[in-house]
């Protein structure tokens, strides 16, 4: 099983007039508070409010104060203004003063009257906003990246300063200990289910019935590629039908394994072969010993541009059969696991009965070398469509789905793509769309995947982006609307002028190596 990873740049020094001492832990930045008298806490709080009024926090010298340094032009910081505000009256963070950070007039941030006024069309009532319009503060804690956190202790002295975003968790364990492993606590909103290993973040998904599902489920997680299977019912006429329901009650459902698979390593056409070895598709509602409805051979899926190719892959399997094959190729109605003892049966018992050869997953399937021409020929557009909403959910992870739907944006240095470099292709993560190209990638510093213009003028739309008050051109992909990111003018000038700022959980990259064998052959002279 592949792990999907979360990447974190949390390195940070900062020196505050020779009187902190630095360590660095767990990749990250602690500052040891030491015996100075100085109160960064009654400075911060004693600092003018964004709305020119007294703070109605008061701030209580028992406790630790937790500060939120931003900027208006940081797009994730204004995405988390509203969870920042959120925090101020969650009980959870009762034993903690809570402020934020403005500096107008430093670190790119607007001058203090335009700032004001920008802010002032904003509605977030309760959020606590000073205002350091010399900077000595920011730059005292060595901060040069928004957003960035700082926590002082109860004496107001510095306890560390991180790097980047933080979601509850980190904040919660972070006040508990405030050299806590924020790695660590960084999982607590996104574990998989017990027993569940993650999965990458293209995985794609595609559910088969092939008589016993015992049996295909064992046979699929044997082939290398495979990511997970669980045995299920699929596409029958009853909503979370019981094994008992299937068998005897005549409800229309199939035995079906949910199939979860790499396709950098596996295409549909590769599971499918698998799949085709282990049935007789001639066979109606017949698969080894077993009959009935139940355990009739099927491919289903969401995905329209799937189900193409799955008919291509069902007329090839024609011309081996003199009588009709009759395998199912339908879209997927519903998946309803099957109860516990169903899963991973043959593991547990080995000598359970199935129709199914297991030693037939490590034969490996015939050599399918292409040609470039015929790759190309093969090439298909309509794959590049948007799947349901359901389907999304289903393929996508939390934050790819946060941010291609719902506009969001992910942590700046959080996403591995910001540091990659290796020729290849980066398509929209939702439909597969070709939309930027390893040769237009440069390091802009800013901590989001940065391009200096897309594949073609014509892959990405540009539409003006109103929110938090500001005037900004977001990217989005052309036939799925991904959200992609935004585009401003402060570019490399000697290639255009243009930065392409685009979220790395919004983009899928295609190594160069893998270009011809997924059908981008034709996208080659682009890396070029």
């Amino acid at each position: 099983m592949l792990l999907s990873m979360r990447w974190y740049i949390l390195t940070v020094t900062a020196v505050l007039a020779g009187l902190l001492l630095w360590f660095v832990v767990g990749g990250q930045s602690l500052a040891v508070a030491q015996a100075s008298p100085l109160n960064l806490a009654q400075q911060l709080h004693s600092l003018p409010d964004v709305q020119a009024k007294t703070s109605t926090l008061a701030l209580d010298t028992s406790k630790p104060t937790l500060v939120k340094l931003w900027a208006s032009w940081c797009p994730l910081c204004l995405s988390e203004l509203g969870q920042t505000q959120d925090w101020v009256t969650d009980p959870d963070f009762a034993g903690v003063n809570l402020l934020t950070l403005a500096s107008p007039g430093v670190l790119g941030e607007q001058p203090l009257a335009a700032f004001k006024d920008w802010y002032s069309g904003l509605d977030y009532p309760q959020l606590p906003v000073r205002m350091d319009s010399s900077g000595e503060l920011v730059k005292g804690f060595g901060v040069k990246v928004y957003p960035s956190w700082v926590l002082l202790d109860q004496r107001g002295q510095l306890a560390r300063v991180i790097k980047g975003s933080i979601n509850k968790s980190q904040a919660l364990a972070l006040l508990q200990n405030p050299a806590a492993d924020l790695n660590d606590a960084a999982h607590t909103f996104y574990q998989p289910k017990a027993n569940q290993a993650a999965v990458p973040v293209n995985a794609r998904t595609i559910y088969l019935a092939g008589g016993c599902f015992w049996g295909v489920e064992a046979y699929f997680e044997r082939i290398d590629g495979v990511l997970d299977a669980v045995s299920g019912y699929a596409n029958g006429r009853t909503e979370n039908p019981s094994y008992e329901d299937v068998v005897y009650r005549n409800t229309g459902h199939a035995e079906t394994v949910k199939v979860v698979y790499n396709p950098n390593k596996l295409s549909l056409d590769d599971i499918l072969q698998y799949y085709f070895r282990i049935i007789d598709p001639t066979s109606l509602n017949k698969q080894g010993n077993d009959r009935g409805e139940q355990y009739r051979a099927g491919v289903y899926s969401s995905d329209v541009a799937e189900q193409s190719v799955i008919a291509a892959s069902l007329n090839e399997l024609q011309k081996r059969y003199k009588r009709p094959v009759v395998v199912e190729n339908q879209p997927l109605q519903h998946f309803y696991e099957a109860e516990q003892y169903h899963q991973d049966y043959l593991m547990k018992n080995p000598n359970g009965y199935c129709h199914v050869d297991l030693n037939k997953a490590d034969e490996p399937l015939p050599s399918k070398a292409k040609s470039a021409d015929k790759i190309q020929q093969d090439f298909d557009a309509s794959r590049f469509q948007k799947p349901d909403r359901k389907t999304l959910q289903q393929r996508l992870s939390r934050e790819q789905y946060q941010v291609t739907q719902n506009g969001g944006t992910e942590r700046a240095f959080s996403h591995r793509y910001d540091e990659l470099f290796e020729p290849g292709l980066y398509v929209d993560i939702v439909s597969g769309e070709p939309l930027f190209s390893s040769r237009d990638k440069y390091q802009s510093g800013c901590g989001w995947p940065s391009f200096v213009k897309p594949i073609d003028a014509s892959a990405v739309l540009e539409k003006t982006d109103t929110s938090y008050n500001m005037r900004r051109i977001e990217v989005r992909s052309r036939l799925a609307d991904s959200h992609l990111g935004h585009v401003f003018p402060d570019g490399p000038s000697d290639r255009g002028g243009l930065r392409y700022c685009i979220n790395g959980a919004s983009l899928n990259f295609i190594p160069k190596a893998q270009m011809q064998e997924q059908g981008y052959t034709q996208w080659l002279k682009a890396l070029d």
